[in-house]
C-alpha cells in the first residue's frame, strides 16, 4: 500500500542483503516494497520446524559468527542468541573421524603429507566441480591447517552463537514494518523500475543485462534429507566425507542448540552441481584461478546504472557469510541516506 509523502524504494530479494537495507531505510522516511521469487523470507537463511519439532535450514546449516560489533547489535535487535562454537569432523576411510580444520591431531592421524589429498583436494572438486589446481587459493585458505589442539572452526571469531528461535524469526521482526510491503512468488521485471526512486538488486547481475557479456558461473546444491534410526548418529552436526561419493558432507539438525529434542533424527546430505541442474538455484559464485569469472562480473559491474544498485551474493557475485552481507549492506544503506538527504 502506497504512503503518501514517502519515497518508493523496490528491493528484489528477502535475505540478508535486501532484508537489511529494507530495515534501515524503512526507519529513515521510506517505503519498500520487497520483490520475492521464493514462496518465504530469509533468502539462504530460511529455517523451519520439522512436524517432530526438529529445526531444519532448508538451504544448508547458517552458522553465526563475527568479530564485528555493528552487525552484532543491529541483529541483536531481532533475536536472542544461544551460545554456540561450531566443530566440524571429516569422517575417513576407516571410520574414524578427525577435525576440520586440521588440528595437531588430525595431522597424527592423517599425516602431514596426506592432508591435501584427503582432507581438501575430494572435497573442494566435488564442491566447485572443477580441478584442485584450478581453484582460487582464498577458497583453499578459508580453512587453515593449526598446529594446536584447538577444534573450533571458527577459532578467531570473538561473537559465536545461533539465534534462538532461528533464522526465520529474525526475519519476522526485521520487515516488521508499516512501511515496508513483501511480495511472495514475484519474479522482478524491469517494469517496476519506473515507480520507484531506486532499486536495490539482489539477483544475478548477469541474469538482469540478458547474460551480454555471458553466463555467471555458479555451484548449487541439492539438499537430500533422511530420517535416521539413530538418535543420535555423530558427536557434532556437520562431518564432511573424504571418499568419491556424490555428497560433500552431512548435517545433524539436532546437534545445534535448540533444534530439537526428540527421540527422531533428521539429516540432511549434501550434493553440489551446477546451477543449471538444480531449477537454477544459485548459491555460490565460482572463483577461478585465473579470476576469469570475476573480470566477466566487474565488465558487468562497469555498466552505467543509475537505477539500480546490486547486492548480496548474486548481485556482486561473491562468496561472502552473513555478517559480511549484512555489513555490506548496512553501508550501501548509509551511503544511499548520505546520497539522498
Amino acid at each position: 500500500m502506497k504512503t503518501k509523502g514517502r519515497k518508493r524504494v523496490l528491493v528484489v530479494g528477502a535475505g540478508f542483503a535486501g532484508g537489511t537495507i529494507s530495515n534501515i531505510l524503512s526507519k529513515k522516511g521510506f517505503e519498500i516494497d520487497i520483490v520475492e521469487k521464493r514462496n518465504h523470507i530469509a533468502g539462504n537463511a530460511f529455517d523451519y520446524l520439522d512436524p517432530s519439532g526438529i529445526r531444519i535450514h532448508k538451504y544448508g546449516p547458517h552458522i553465526f559468527h563475527t568479530n564485528n560489533n555493528k552487525v552484532v547489535k543491529f541483529l541483536s535487535e531481532f533475536t536472542e542468541w544461544i551460545p554456540y562454537k561450531h566443530k566440524v569432523k571429516a569422517l575417513l576411510d576407516n571410520g574414524e573421524l578427525v577435525t576440520l580444520p586440521p588440528n595437531i591431531e588430525t595431522i597424527k592421524k592423517v599425516g602431514e603429507k596426506n592432508l591435501i589429498n584427503i582432507l581438501f583436494k575430494p572435497y573442494s572438486e566435488k564442491m566447485w566441480g572443477m580441478k584442485f589446481e584450478e581453484l582460487d587459493k582464498s577458497i583453499i585458505n578459508r580453512i587453515p591447517i593449526r598446529l594446536d589442539k584447538n577444534e573450533n572452526y571458527f577459532p578467531k571469531d570473538k561473537f559465536q552463537k545461533m539465534p534462538k528461535d532461528g533464522y526465520t524469526k529474525i526475519f519476522e521482526k526485521l520487515l516488521d514494518s508499516p512501511f515496508i510491503n513483501i511480495y511472495l512468488n514475484t519474479e522482478f521485471d524491469k517494469k517496476m523500475e519506473k515507480n520507484y526512486l531506486h532499486v536495490f538488486n539482489s539477483m544475478p547481475i548477469d541474469e538482469y543485462y540478458s547474460f551480454k557479456y555471458g553466463e555467471l558461473p555458479y555451484r548449487s546444491i541439492k539438499f537430500h534429507i533422511k530420517e535416521e534410526k539413530k538418535e543420535k548418529k555423530f558427536p557434532v552436526a556437520q562431518v564432511n566425507f573424504t571418499d568419491d561419493q556424490k555428497f560433500t558432507r552431512v548435517v545433524e539438525w539436532k546437534n545445534f542448540p535448540n533444534h530439537g529434542n526428540t527421540k527422531k533424527n533428521i539429516l540432511t546430505y549434501e550434493e553440489p552441481c551446477d546451477y543449471k541442474e538444480n531449477f537454477l538455484e544459485r548459491y555460490y559464485p565460482v572463483k577461478d584461478l585465473k579470476g576469469e569469472n570475476r573480470n566477466l562480473y566487474t565488465k558487468y559491474s562497469k555498466i552505467r546504472n543509475k537505477k539500480n544498485t546490486f547486492i548480496g551474493r548474486c548481485g556482486m557475485y561473491v562468496y561472502i557469510d552473513m555478517h559480511q552481507a549484512i555489513s555490506s549492506s548496512m553501508a550501501i544503506a548509509n551511503k544511499f541516506l548520505k546520497d539522498n538527504k
